[in-house]
């Protein structure tokens, strides 16, 4: 991990085309502005992680199913 020390005004930059800026430092919180293509997904951590578990929460449902689609249609071929 890359550990930065910047002041308000001041910014970074990630590869060529993304821009972080630090906006303002009040208190224990940190407002940055983030410069970036509009094809580039930026997400606070928390929501993209709460995103990641809904889609393991979605991915499971579907196989479990799906598991129960093949068992009742095997059922059904079994019966011809």
């Amino acid at each position: 991990m890359l550990i930065l020390s910047r002041k308000e005004g001041e910014s970074i930059k990630i590869g060529d085309n993304i821009t972080v800026e630090i906006i303002s430092i009040r208190g224990g919180t940190v407002k940055i502005g983030i410069n970036a293509p509009e094809d580039a997904l930026i997400l606070r951590k928390e929501l993209y992680d709460s995103i990641k578990e809904e889609n393991i929460n979605a991915s499971n449902l579907n196989s479990g199913i799906i598991s129960n689609l093949n068992d009742i249609f095997n059922k059904e071929k079994n019966k011809k």
